[in-house]
C-alpha cells in the first residue's frame, strides 16, 4: 500500500533524515585521521593509504547528479533506503578488507552510496517545506551533519587508536543500515507532474534555467574557497612543527562553529533576508582566511575554524536554500548538481593549492582564498536580491 503524501506545511525535517546525515557526515570525515593507522596495519605507505579517502570523495562528489536523477524518477525515500542499504553493505565490507586494493574499493562503493543521503534530504526538504520557513528546516539537516564532522575528526582518530580503524568503519555501516529500516515509515512526497518525462527531461529542465547555472557556478565558487582551501589548515600548523593529533584537533572546532550558527542561522531566517545571511557568511569567510594568513598557531586556526563554520552556515544554507527553488519540477537534479558543483570547485582548488602548500606558503594560499570570498559574497547577494525581487517569496511568519 502507497504510503500517503505529507503535507506542504512541515516546518522541520523528519528526525530520521537528520540522523542518517549525521551518520553520512561522520562516515565521510572519520577517515582522514585514520590514514596512518591503515598504512601501518595494511603495511603500505601513507602516500597509498591516502587512496582510500580520495576515492571516496570523488566517488561522493560524481554520483551526485546519477543520485539527483534517480530521485526525480523514482522518488527520493526509495533512493535514499537503497543507498543507505548499500553503504552499510559496503561500509562492513570496508572493515572486512586484508588489502589496500580491496579497501579502495569498498570505500568508493561507500562514499558512492553516501552521496546520495545529504542531497536527497535536502530535496526532500524542498518537496515539503514552506518556502518562507524551508531555510530553518535546512540548517536543521546542516546542523545534524556538523555534529557528524566535529565527532568524526575530534573521535575518528582516537577511537581508531585505541580499538581498531575497522571499528570506525563497521559503525556508520550498522547506523546507516538502522536508517534505512526506519526510513521505511517515511511518506514519499507527491511528483512533479513533469516527473514521467525520463533523464533527457530533467537535464533539460535543470541545465535550461539561467538561475540554476548561476547557483551551480556560485557552489563550485563556495567549493573551492571552502572546501578546497580549509584542509590546508591542519598542514599548516605542521608546517610549524604541531604535531598531526594536536593540528587535527584544533579543527575540530569548524563542526562545533558550524553546528552552533547553524542553530542561529535557524533563528535568523525567519527575520534576516537572504542577501543580508549571504553578506554575513561571506564576512566570516573573509575574517577567517585573512587572520590565518597573517599569523598561523593554535589559536589563530581555532577561531578560523570557527569563523568558516559561521561562514559556511549562513552562506551556504542560503545558496542550499536557493537551489531548492529555482527549478522545483527537477528539484532532485538540481540539488544533485549543485552538490556536485560543490565538490568539483573543491578537487580543483585543492589540486592548484598543491604547490603552495608543498612551498610552505601558506600565507599566501589563505590570503587568496579570503581576497576570493569577497567577489563570491557580492555576486552572490545582489543576484539573489535580484532573483528575490523578480520571484517573490511567500511572507515570513511572525
Amino acid at each position: 500500500m502507497k504510503a500517503p503524501t505529507p503535507s506542504v506545511s512541515l516546518t522541520r525535517p523528519p528526525l530520521t533524515l537528520s540522523v542518517a546525515g549525521f551518520v553520512s557526515s561522520f562516515d565521510r570525515f572519520a577517515v582522514s585521521p585514520m590514514l596512518v593507522l591503515i598504512a601501518a596495519d595494511l603495511g603500505v605507505p601513507l602516500s597509498a593509504a591516502v587512496a582510500a579517502a580520495s576515492g571516496y570523495y570523488l566517488a561522493y562528489g560524481l554520483t551526485q547528479p546519477l543520485w539527483g536523477l534517480l530521485s526525480d524518477r523514482f522518488g527520493r525515500v526509495s533512493v535514499m533506503r537503497w543507498a543507505l542499504f548499500g553503504a552499510a553493505l559496503a561500509g562492513l565490507a570496508s572493515a572486512l578488507m586484508p588489502m589496500l586494493g580491496t579497501l579502495v574499493v569498498a570505500r568508493v562503493v561507500t562514499g558512492a552510496c553516501f552521496g546520495a543521503v545529504i542531497p536527497t534530504g535536502l530535496t526532500y526538504v524542498g518537496d515539503t517545506v514552506e518556502p518562507s520557513v524551508r531555510q530553518r528546516a535546512l540548517t536543521d539537516l546542516m546542523a545534524a551533519a556538523a555534529l557528524g564532522t566535529a565527532l568524526a575528526t575530534g573521535l575518528g582518530g582516537v577511537v581508531a587508536g585505541l580499538v581498531d580503524w575497522r571499528v570506525a568503519f563497521t559503525v556508520p555501516a550498522v547506523c546507516a543500515l538502522a536508517c534505512a529500516l526506519s526510513l521505511r515509515t517515511l511518506p514519499e512526497p507527491p511528483r512533479h507532474e513533469n516527473a514521467g518525462n525520463g533523464v533527457l527531461g530533467h537535464l533539460g529542465a535543470v541545465l535550461g534555467q539561467r538561475w540554476a547555472l548561476l547557483v551551480f557556478a556560485l557552489a563550485f565558487t563556495e567549493g573551492a574557497i571552502m572546501l578546497g582551501v580549509m584542509p590546508f589548515l591542519a598542514p599548516a600548523l605542521q608546517h610549524t612543527g604541531l604535531a598531526a593529533a594536536v593540528a587535527g584537533l584544533s579543527i575540530t572546532a569548524y563542526g562545533l562553529g558550524l553546528w552552533g550558527f547553524a542553530k542561529l542561522v535557524k533563528h535568523l531566517s525567519g527575520r534576516w533576508s537572504a542577501p543580508l545571511l549571504m553578506v554575513v557568511g561571506g564576512a566570516q569567510l573573509c575574517a577567517g582566511f585573512a587572520i590565518v594568513a597573517v599569523h598561523v598557531s593554535v589559536p589563530v586556526v581555532v577561531v578560523t575554524a570557527l569563523l568558516l563554520g559561521g561562514g559556511w552556515s549562513f552562506l551556504h544554507s542560503s545558496l542550499q536554500t536557493w537551489a531548492t527553488s529555482v527549478v522545483p519540477e527537477a528539484r532532485g537534479t538540481t540539488i544533485a548538481f549543485f552538490a556536485c558543483a560543490l565538490f568539483v570547485g573543491s578537487a580543483v582548488a585543492s589540486w592548484a593549492a598543491g604547490p603552495l602548500a608543498q612551498d610552505g606558503r601558506y600565507g599566501l594560499l589563505f590570503g587568496l582564498a579570503a581576497g576570493a570570498a569577497i567577489p563570491l559574497t557580492a555576486v552572490a547577494a545582489l543576484t539573489r536580491r535580484r532573483y528575490g525581487a523578480l520571484r517573490p517569496e511567500p511572507p515570513r511568519p511572525e
